[in-house]
């Protein structure tokens, strides 16, 4: 460590900070940030020089060559991360995220120098002019704080949130500050009162306890008055304690004693030892109601769960697996960044990917209970689909409903801490879109876009063989007869690797048919018996089942139904839109032909399909509800209504609402009009 300092120190000498201190003293400090967390000498050593390779000469080869690969992978790691530039959680640089996570994924060790690199900038945060202090204190409370609360070092991202307060909002930091000491100190005789209260029940029950008084922070305060729209009376006018002792048998029964001296409040316990948060934080909560009449907040915990609820990840430091027994915190982060990596390797988007990063950076948890007793952690909000990619991704995509504590519900069905859910499959079932409204946790997102873009992609090639050979067709060819050496150069010129990518994207209209049939039989060798402006296309009509959902869309502008004569139209990247043949937008579109794609609807038609209803009613009480009523009974699905004219005496209704075909329409019109109170009813549009 003396020979990296030496070798840091002379790396930065004649480089200053803002404050006027030689640079130096910047590493150094991060150096002992670290150490007082115990952390390996590489780490130090990493920490000292983790500012050479971005603002000195010296080279990762010399780095390496000096102190050995896995300083300079620390280094290199963290120097990455310093050349990244975060405007706010929203904003933030998608990819330069990613490449952050999966460089926690590979080693913890470099976020954790980020961190205490972080923390030393934000204790001499001072020396920045006020833009700057502004920018890295937002960066602090949006990234930072969030990932030292997620890798479960409360104590870092304490001290985080406070130096972020006070560098963007300095004057609400100063005041919220002044009010905490104020009221401290009016209360510092009843805070003593309590505790010693506390200390000699402990002591009564022969368990030795060490009794700490709690202070709410200013941004604890702050983020509180803002969320829960409380008061800064209501918030203080709360005494909070911490009860450490030796062992978790002795946590139940020191909770046992404190509920024997004040009485609990009802439904405020929380018991987080047998079920960690899914940082690894382990504590009892309960909440009492004290002699003063104010609320008493109690955490129980052992010296071992308050050293990692402190430090997390970095508690009783073991960074290789088989160096003895991982904490809890250790446990759960590697847990999070294995799953990390694995979403990655399964998203493509990085955007994507940070989306559901943050899910899981910002949780406020359930846990759920498995039929089994296993117990899963999800964030708030989560659903029973949620559930079921929890338990496995076959589990999510063959889901048809669930049983909560017994009972059955929908999948879309929000859960609560404590339910019992078991999900019920069935092999026939497969994700459709609509999931992915349903569900808050990246995992099952991740998983439900995968199958839907592999089913498109199915879906593309499957209509794009069809397009092409009806193409082929027109111009006295097929498929089978263009030589597979043709069909190889051709793909290749194309820079295509398979044929189902030069069919997928024809289907979704980034390839004209046509275009590509005229080439494939000039490349031939033989001339194309019509060119392609004069190509002829072929009677026959592709048929479709409303299935191909990945392919096809339904145009708003007139909302085809099963029963329609219908039309194509290629759009680039979307995939073929279908018409009505008397949409008004198809004497425009006839004037790109050789977009145009003859489609007709199959025998068997799948699904449900949007159509709007225009109704003319006699405008008094209740008529809304009747006409609803009468399109619920026709089975139909009202997704919205609205009102397009109303005056005294009559109103006209569009109804949108799901249909599964022309005729089921006109079954909904004929019971519409039979209410009573419709003077009109008629398909929109026309």
């Amino acid at each position: 460590m003396v020979r990296a300092f030496r070798v840091g120190a002379h790396a930065h000498a004649g480089q200053a900070r803002k404050s006027g201190e030689p640079y130096i003293t910047h590493p150094v400090a991060v150096a002992g940030i670290l150490a007082e967390l115990g952390l390996d000498a590489e780490t130090i050593i990493a920490a000292i020089l983790h500012d050479t390779l971005e603002d000195t000469q010296l080279s990762r080869i010399e780095l390496a060559a000096e102190f050995g690969e896995t300083v300079a992978e620390l280094v290199d790691g963290v120097t990455k991360l310093d050349k990244m530039k975060f405007g706010s959680r929203q904003e933030a640089d998608a990819e330069s995220f990613r490449k952050m996570l999966l460089a926690m994924a590979r080693d913890i060790r470099v976020i954790l120098i980020k961190l205490a690199d972080r923390l030393h900038n934000m204790r001499t945060l001072g020396a920045k002019d006020t833009s700057s202090r502004r920018r890295i204190s937002r960066e602090t409370l949006e990234i930072y704080a969030p990932i030292a609360q997620r890798l479960g070092m409360n104590k870092f991202k304490a001290e985080l949130q406070d130096l972020g307060f006070r560098g963007l909002h300095p004057d609400r930091y100063r005041v919220i500050s002044e009010r905490i000491r104020a009221a401290l100190g009016n209360r510092r005789e009843a805070m003593g009162k309590i505790e010693a209260a506390l200390t000699q029940r402990l002591a009564s029950e022969h368990i030795e306890a060490r009794v700490v008084g709690r202070i709410k922070s200013p941004w604890s305060i702050y983020s509180k008055m803002r969320s829960e729209h409380k008061t800064f009376a209501q918030l203080m006018d709360v005494y909070g304690f911490r009860v450490v002792v030796d062992t978790a048998m002795r946590c139940y029964m020191a909770l046992g004693a404190v509920h024997t001296l004040y009485k609990p409040v009802d439904r405020r316990f929380k018991d987080f030892i047998a079920i960690p948060k899914a940082n690894g934080y382990q504590s009892l909560h309960t909440v009492l109601l004290g002699p003063f009449g104010a609320p008493i907040e109690v955490q129980i915990r052992t010296a071992e769960m308050d050293s990692v609820a402190e430090r997390g990840v970095a508690a009783h430091w073991a960074y290789k697996t088989d160096s003895g027994p991982a904490n809890s915190a250790q446990a759960r982060a590697r847990e999070w960044l294995s799953a990390l990596a694995d979403s990655q390797a399964n998203t493509a988007s990085s955007s994507e990917f940070i989306e559901n990063v943050k899910i899981d950076l910002f949780p406020d948890e359930v846990y759920l209970f498995t039929p089994r007793g296993d117990i899963l952690s999800l964030p708030r909000n989560a659903t029973a689909l949620d559930f079921a990619y929890a338990v496995h991704t076959d589990v999510g995509h063959h889901a048809v409903a669930a049983r909560v504590d017994k009972k059955l519900v929908p999948l879309r069905t929000r859960l609560e801490s404590g339910q019992l859910v078991e999900i019920i499959t069935a092999p026939s079932a497969v994700p459709n879109p609509a999931w992915l409204e349903s569900v808050v946790t990246g995992k099952a997102r991740t998983a439900i876009r995968q199958f839907l873009k592999h089913l498109q992609h199915e879906d593309a090639v499957d209509f794009g063989h069809r397009m092409l050979d009806r193409a082929l067709d027109a111009l006295g060819s097929s498929l089978d007869g263009i030589a597979p050496a043709v069909l190889d150069r051709f793909l290749a010129e194309a820079k295509l690797h398979r044929l189902e990518e030069l069919l997928a994207d024809i289907a979704l209209g980034n390839r004209m048919p046509d275009v590509v049939a005229a080439q494939l039989v000039a490349a031939r060798g033989k001339k194309a018996a019509r060119t392609v402006a004069t190509t002829a296309p072929s009677s026959e009509k592709i048929r479709i089942t409303g299935a191909e959902r990945g392919v096809l869309s339904f145009a708003n502008c007139c909302h085809p139904l099963p029963g329609d004569e219908i039309v194509g139209y290629l759009s680039a990247g979307k995939g073929i839109v279908v018409h009505r043949e008397e949409c008004p937008n198809v004497a425009e579109l006839r004037k790109q032909p050789e977009r145009r794609v003859s489609i007709e609807w199959d025998r068997d038609v799948q699904g449900d399909y949007r159509a709007e209803l225009r109704i003319e009613v006699i405008n008094r009480p209740g008529v809304l509800a009747t006409v609803a009523s009468a399109i619920a009974d026709a089975d139909s699905n009202i997704e919205n209504v609205e009102y397009v004219e109303r005056d005294a005496a009559a109103a006209t209704l569009l109804f949108t609402m799901e249909v599964k075909s022309r005729r089921h329409l006109a079954e909904v019109i004929r019971r519409v009009r039979r209410t009573g109170v419709v003077s009109a009813a008629h398909r929109y549009p026309l």
